[in-house]
């Protein structure tokens, strides 16, 4: 049966049906809205990452570029200098002064010679590309400074010898603040006004050194990696088996490569000896530029050892 309703039910009826229209219609779009905001803002806040993330992008980009462009030039850079100093040197006629160093000259040289013709060989994967890098500056720093003894120093763009500021300090004391503190009193010494500036820059240096290669190479150590290694006669392993030891762990196992290096530390450990010779016991006998040859080859030698350890 059809219920009857009288016309002000009926609008009532009418009215109420339409707010709830109303209402759904507004639920609906608020709904909509929501979404949309929702939406917008997934699309903000994701165009914003793609701009982050591109900016970032671009900075590195711009960064290893900078870096390649950088490396670029320093490897030509030491190239270039390794045959303008062994081209002055090859000059040099044969004299008696600096004899016994002479001769580990000539040995960093041909060691460098042997290792260069390896690497040009393909013989080396890029795991030794910075390694093979600091050979070179060794290569031209060891030639350098044999041209600089023997009076024919070029003009370095370098500290002076007694300046604080050292590459190599941040490296040792990744190592031992103790080394540090060495290597910091090494460079005050190395001054011309000092009288004793060669026996204690020679022996702050040799200690370092001595210290590197028995602390970071642990006579156990190097017996439990290397069981046949080469002794003294004192029974420890010598400094070529440590040194052995440091490429073994850095997986650099390359005779060439370790030939390089032992000639290399030995050519700075004979540069301690001609510094504290009787001539030329003092630092007052080299000049500026030699004293600037002397403190560079030093420096960079204990720093390429430093970087043969993982």
């Amino acid at each position: 049966m059809v219920r009857r309703v009288t016309p002000s039910q009926y609008r009532n009826i009418v009215r109420q049906a339409q707010q709830k229209q109303k209402r759904a219609v507004d639920k609906y779009n608020r709904e909509v809205r929501a979404h949309n905001q929702k939406v917008k803002k997934a699309v903000a806040d994701y165009n914003r990452d793609v701009r982050e993330h591109n900016r970032r992008a671009k900075q590195e980009t711009d960064r290893a570029n900078r870096e390649i462009r950088a490396y670029n030039a320093r490897v030509r850079a030491d190239r270039q200098r390794l045959k303008n100093e062994l081209s002055r040197l090859a000059q040099k006629k044969a004299s008696s002064r600096y004899q016994e160093f002479r001769i580990t000259v000539n040995s960093v040289q041909s060691a460098y010679e042997r290792l260069d013709e390896a690497a040009e060989a393909g013989k080396f994967s890029d795991h030794y590309n910075s390694v093979l890098d600091l050979s070179e500056r060794e290569a031209a720093n060891n030639a350098g400074l044999m041209n600089a003894l023997l009076g024919d120093a070029v003009a370095a763009d370098e500290p002076l010898p007694d300046s604080p500021e050292s590459h190599l300090t941040p490296i040792l004391i990744n190592l031992s603040n103790d080394l540090a503190d060495r290597w910091q009193g090494a460079v005050y010494a190395l001054n011309p006004r000092n009288p004793d500036a060669a026996r204690h820059f020679c022996t702050s240096a040799r200690e370092i050194i001595a210290r590197i290669l028995d602390e970071q190479a642990p006579d156990d150590a190097v017996v439990a990696v290397l069981p046949n290694c080469e002794l003294t006669q004192n029974g420890s392993p010598t400094r070529r088996a440590k040194i052995r030891y440091f490429l073994q762990l850095k997986g650099m196992g390359q005779q060439d490569l370790e030939e390089f290096v032992e000639n290399d530390i030995e050519n700075v450990v004979q540069l301690f000896h001609i510094f504290n010779q009787g001539t030329h016991g003092s630092a007052g006998t080299f000049g500026l530029p030699q004293l600037q040859a002397i403190r560079k080859r030093v420096e960079d030698g204990i720093t390429f050892l430093a970087s043969l350890i993982s």
